[in-house]
């Protein structure tokens, strides 16, 4: 689940880190109020939305005077924000926060992620901040420092000391590099967090450490453990769809293909998408029933694909372990009563009832059911006639 910039600052002025003040708005004239309350005069006009980049894309401007404040803020707000991190079609700003300007002398780079390949917290560190990292991975490696932290033994002196000699901080500068450490690895725990980043973290002239942006998610699978950090839930910021499925204990993402997916547990998913990108196509969305399936969930989740207009063909690729095919088959069926399917539906159904399921969906001679026996010959039908369909 991630959050926004100005709830992340409020997390991190919780825990006693240094961030400007600011104030959100969700008009232009709540923004001139709120620079009228701030300080200064020079203001740094941000849009709230769940993607990184937002610079590149005119998404943080800085206003010299409360009219520039307005006047950026009109054009701001409800505009369609792109970035290398939002969908094509960008992301509609429906919120802004201003935010105090500061004289800055030095910019660093500082984020905790979970590492899964080493199965630990991983501190990244960059000599430049307020960049891509991962452009300044490609073009200066030497820049950056990784230190890994085993969750068992946790953040230790000699992870800060390893930093702080890759910074050359000095005694004074590395006391308030390591207070910051330490409340942000503490966030990162206590907050079951996969994600913190401050890009930048900077130095101001009278050597304060501040965070001049933040950007924080946390494990989905823990949040109901943290009733605040699920207060922070922007269900604006959702795909509409995803919202929808995980209503119906769907685990579902949107993607930018035309092979629709309907496949259970995450790995055959994974390993579906995979399939289906070697035999040249794309895949439109990551579904996955979940063990629990029956015929309605599988009826709804391809109301759900169905809707998406990039969809024109659908692959089912089902392993019955703790799910039954013939339940699979079922809601397939309810499915093509209730929408008329027009879209081919390539079938591939493997394990417990999986006779009894494709007996059922032979015996429906319905036009548009495909069924196969194997799987790279079902990705390759499905891929086939969505192409078909793009080329109607």
């Amino acid at each position: 689940m991630n959050i926004h910039e100005y709830q992340a600052k409020a997390i991190l002025k919780e825990f006693g880190i240094n961030v400007a003040g600011g104030k959100l708005a969700y008009s232009s004239d709540e923004a001139l109020q709120a620079a009228k309350e701030l300080k200064g005069d020079k203001f740094v006009i941000k849009a709230q939305i769940h993607a990184g980049g937002r610079g590149l894309g005119g998404g943080v401007k800085i206003a010299k005077s409360l009219s520039e404040v307005e006047s950026i803020a009109k054009d701001m707000l409800g505009m369609s924000l792109i970035t290398p991190q939002t969908p094509k079609n960008g992301k509609v700003v429906r919120k802004i926060y201003i935010e105090e300007a500061l004289d800055i002398s030095k910019e660093i780079y500082l984020s905790l992620a979970f590492d899964r390949k080493e199965e630990n917290i991983s501190i990244i560190a960059s000599k430049e901040g307020g960049m891509s990292i991962e452009e300044t991975a490609k073009d200066h490696p030497e820049l950056i420092k990784k230190v890994n932290v085993d969750p068992q033994i946790g953040l230790r002196d000699f992870h800060i000391l390893n930093l702080i000699g890759f910074f050359e901080f000095s005694k004074e500068l590395s006391l308030k590099f390591s207070e910051i450490l330490k409340k942000l690895y503490q966030i990162y725990i206590s907050k079951d967090a996969n994600l913190i980043e401050i890009n930048p973290l900077v130095l101001t002239s009278k050597d304060e450490f501040y965070a001049l942006d933040a950007k924080m998610s946390f494990d989905d699978s823990a949040v109901f453990r943290h009733s605040e950090i699920l207060a922070l839930k922007d269900d604006d910021e959702e795909e509409p769809s995803e919202l929808e499925a995980k209503k119906s204990r769907l685990n579902y993402v949107k993607l930018e293909g035309n092979v629709g997916c309907i496949v259970n547990g995450a790995g055959l998913a994974m390993a579906t998408m995979d399939i289906i990108q070697n035999a040249g196509g794309k895949s439109a969305n990551f579904l996955d029933v979940g063990g629990s399936a029956n015929p309605a969930s599988v009826a709804k989740a391809f109301e759900i694909i169905l809707r998406d207009k990039n969809v024109k063909s659908i692959f089912v690729n089902i392993f019955g372990g703790i799910v039954r095919c013939d339940r699979i088959a079922g809601g397939i069926l309810e499915a093509a009563k209730e929408f008329e399917l027009k879209t081919p539906i390539v079938i591939r159904l493997q394990g417990t009832n999986s006779t009894e399921a494709m007996d059922m969906l032979k015996s429906a001679e319905l036009k548009n059911l495909h069924v196969v026996e194997n799987l790279l010959d079902g990705a390759r039908l499905a891929v086939k006639f969505a192409n078909e369909k793009d080329l109607i």
